[in-house]
C-alpha cells in the first residue's frame, strides 16, 4: 500500500475516513454472542455495510488481546477478510509497539509480515533502534504517536525542553531515520490548534487523527489546519460508528454515521478543490 494508492482511494471514494474496529463484547449486539465468534461476526457486518464508505480500518489490538487466543483469532481472520475481499482498504494495526531493536523486530514481523496489516502504531520513547524495524518493511507504514488526544498527553508531549515542546523534536528527530517517508504520525482532533506547527515539520507525512465524534474533535478545525494538498489525514472514529446501535440493525447504523462523516468530508474535499 502505497501513499500514491492510498490518495487514489481517498480521491475515488471522497472519503478520508479511517473506521475504529475495537470490539467490546459487552456492547456488541446481544444476539452475535450466539455465534461461534462474535467478534469477527460483528467485525465482518461492519466491514460489509461500510467500506464503500472508508479507506482505512484501524483494529485496536488491545480489543482483541484481552479475549486471549479467540480474540488474536478473531483478529487474524478480520484482517484476513479485508485483505481478501478488500484488498485497496489501508489497514492499520494500532498496537502501540515500540522496544528495543531485536523485540521491535518480532512485533514488526507479527503485525505487518504474519498478520498482513499495512501499517502499525509505534511508540517513539525509545528512539530510533525501536522504530526503524518497523520501517524496513517496503510498502508498508509506520505511525508514529506524535500528540495525542488523551489528557495526559500533556504530561510529557507538550513539555518545553531546550526551548521547544517534546512533540516538536519528536517529529523533527524522526525525519532522520532510515526509510523515514514511510512514517506516518499520530495526532488526535482534540489538539486541532497544534496542526498548524505540526505542518511545518511534517509537511508531506499522512496523520492518523483519532478523537473525531465520542471524544469531542472538529472535523472542521482538523482539516483548516491539517490538510495538505494530498489531502494527508485519516480521520478516525470508532464508538462514534460501530456502536450507533446495538440492535439487529447496527451494521445498518454503523453505515449512516460514517456517511454522515463521508459526506462532510466529500463537501470539504470539493471546497478544497475549488478554492482560489
Amino acid at each position: 500500500m502505497t501513499n500514491d494508492f492510498l490518495i487514489s482511494e481517498i480521491r475515488k471514494k471522497d472519503s478520508f475516513l479511517c473506521i475504529g474496529l475495537d470490539v467490546d463484547l459487552n456492547k456488541i449486539p446481544k444476539h452475535l454472542l450466539e455465534v461461534e465468534d462474535p467478534i469477527f461476526a460483528f467485525n465482518k457486518a461492519i466491514i460489509d455495510a461500510t467500506n464503500h464508505l472508508v479507506v482505512a480500518y484501524k483494529p485496536n489490538t488491545a480489543f482483541y488481546e484481552a479475549y486471549g487466543i479467540k480474540g488474536w483469532k478473531a483478529l487474524k481472520k478480520t484482517i484476513d477478510y479485508l485483505n481478501i475481499n478488500h484488498p485497496e482498504i489501508f489497514t492499520i494495526a494500532d498496537a502501540k509497539r515500540g522496544d528495543i531493536g531485536n523485540t521491535s523486530a518480532m512485533y514488526a514481523k507479527a503485525f505487518l509480515e504474519d498478520l498482513g496489516f499495512d501499517a502499525v502504531t509505534v511508540a517513539p520513547y525509545m528512539g530510533k533502534d525501536s522504530v526503524e524495524p518497523f520501517l524496513s518493511f517496503k510498502e508498508k507504514h509506520t505511525i508514529l504517536l506524535a500528540l495525542t488526544s488523551n489528557k495526559g498527553a500533556f504530561d510529557f508531549q507538550t513539555q518545553i525542553i531546550d526551548n521547544e515542546e517534546l512533540y516538536k523534536q519528536v517529529l523533527k528527530t524522526s525525519k532522520s531515520w532510515e526509510y523515514s517517508d514511510q512514517l506516518m504520525y499520530v495526532v488526535g482532533a482534540t489538539k486541532a490548534e497544534y496542526f498548524k506547527e505540526i505542518r511545518k515539520i511534517v509537511p508531506n507525512s499522512f496523520l492518523l487523527v483519532p478523537g473525531v465524534g465520542a471524544q469531542g474533535g472538529n472535523l472542521q478545525n482538523v482539516c483548516k489546519y491539517g490538510m495538505n494538498e494530498d489531502v494527508g489525514l485519516l480521520i478516525n472514529s470508532s464508538r462514534g460508528i460501530i456502536y450507533a446501535s446495538n440492535q439487529l440493525d447496527f451494521a445498518e447504523a454503523a453505515a449512516c454515521e460514517a456517511e454522515v462523516l463521508q459526506k462532510q468530508m466529500k463537501a470539504i474535499l470539493y471546497e478544497n478543490s475549488h478554492s482560489v
